[in-house]
């Protein structure tokens, strides 16, 4: 590509590292450089899987109850394997894995209903429920969104499929990290290391340039299921797809959230370490509730309920869509729209994550 890609210069060193493999160690001398060329920064992730097709597949429900979302669900994966050639079932690790969003509360959470369809789907392609876990942020906020029963029972599933809590820090493993120069002091408040990160600190200033990555989703499944929920984000544009495998999906990554800068280059560069995408298969989202204004958190006054659901193997298509969607909601209730270039998409995109250009899209309505 003829064009350069700048990152600021606090982020020349942003690299995902594991003891084990070295992974980014030997591009270290690009701090001195003034700019990255795309295909430069690609060069960087080259035992990446193959980058993920155009494909929207769109399904229309007749309300939001189970056996609705269990249809849905269910055409839109054959027409998926049929596209790929290629089946979604049982593979040697005998597991797989569902990251649900839940971090703004029950108002604004993947649907408790969209998550029994697709282990539904998933029981009929070989998984027993014990072979299937949910995985979310905080223990509190998947208790309050209903993936997790009260205190008082003492239990950790969901219709029988156990349910890890990140926020328990039993997931992470301090070999497998994400390693960012941007300091928790530097953010605009205060972050407490010791409550970010599931390690104890034997160097602090170091500690807080860690991410820990989420070791169940790396080594653990065949492949995991993205199930995000949509709104607007003040720093990023978006809070979706992108958001819900990334950020919300590791440790100590607080810090980010106060930089239009710092922010996307995470997303991205967590997003595309190749351990994590290997496994990261689908991306599924429920349009019953979004958000367009004040995001994320949870406002109901600006949430709008749509009766489709979106399955896609390119999380990069699927929230520039999104932000197509909250723009027209925006522009009808008086607001600004989301600006036009997200760094988020840009950024995503040069890494091989997925196309953002709306106009490649293939969507295919499944019904």
């Amino acid at each position: 590509m003829s064009h350069p890609f700048t990152l600021p210069i606090s982020l020349k060193l942003n690299r995902y590292f594991r003891k084990e493999c070295l992974f980014g160690l030997m591009i270290l001398a690009v701090a001195s450089l003034g700019s990255l060329r795309a295909q430069e920064q690609l060069d960087m992730f080259s035992n990446q899987p193959a980058p993920p097709s155009n494909r929207v597949f769109e399904y229309r429900v007749g309300g939001f109850e189970v056996q609705h979302y269990a249809d849905a669900v269910e055409d839109m994966i054959l027409l998926f394997e049929q596209a790929n050639r290629k089946e979604v079932r049982k593979g040697e690790r005998g597991r797989v894995g569902l990251k649900v969003y839940s971090d703004s509360g029950p108002g604004l959470s993947t649907p408790e209903a969209l998550v029994e369809a697709v282990v539904r789907a998933l029981e009929k392609r070989g998984y027993a429920r014990n072979e299937v876990f949910i995985m979310g942020m905080s223990a509190n906020s998947l208790r309050d969104s209903g993936f997790l029963p009260p205190l008082s029972k003492r239990a950790y599933d969901f219709h029988q499929v156990f349910v890890r809590s990140l926020d328990s820090g039993s997931y992470y493993h301090e070999k497998w990290f994400y390693d960012s120069p941007l300091p928790a002091k530097s953010a605009k408040y205060w972050i407490n290391v010791a409550e970010e990160n599931p390690f104890p600190a034997k160097n602090e200033e170091e500690l807080a340039r860690k991410s820990y990555l989420p070791v169940p989703l790396l080594h653990e499944v065949d492949f995991w299921i993205n199930l995000p929920c949509y709104s607007d984000h003040p720093v990023l544009g978006v809070n979706g797809a992108l958001m819900n495998a990334t950020l919300w999906n590791a440790s100590n990554t607080t810090r980010f959230l106060n930089s239009p800068a710092t922010a996307p280059v995470a997303v991205a560069e967590m997003g595309a370490i190749p351990e994590l995408r290997e496994t990261w298969t689908l991306n599924i989202v429920s349009l019953e509730r979004y958000q367009y204004v004040g995001g994320p958190i949870f406002n109901s006054l600006y949430t709008v309920s749509e009766p489709y659901v979106l399955l896609s193997d390119n999380p990069v298509m699927l929230d520039s869509l999104m932000t197509e969607r909250i723009n027209e909601h925006r522009a009808k209730n008086g607001f600004a729209p989301l600006p036009q270039q997200m760094k988020i998409l840009e950024f995503s995109e040069q890494l091989g994550l997925g196309d953002r250009d709306i106009a490649l899209m293939d969507l295919i309505r499944a019904n």
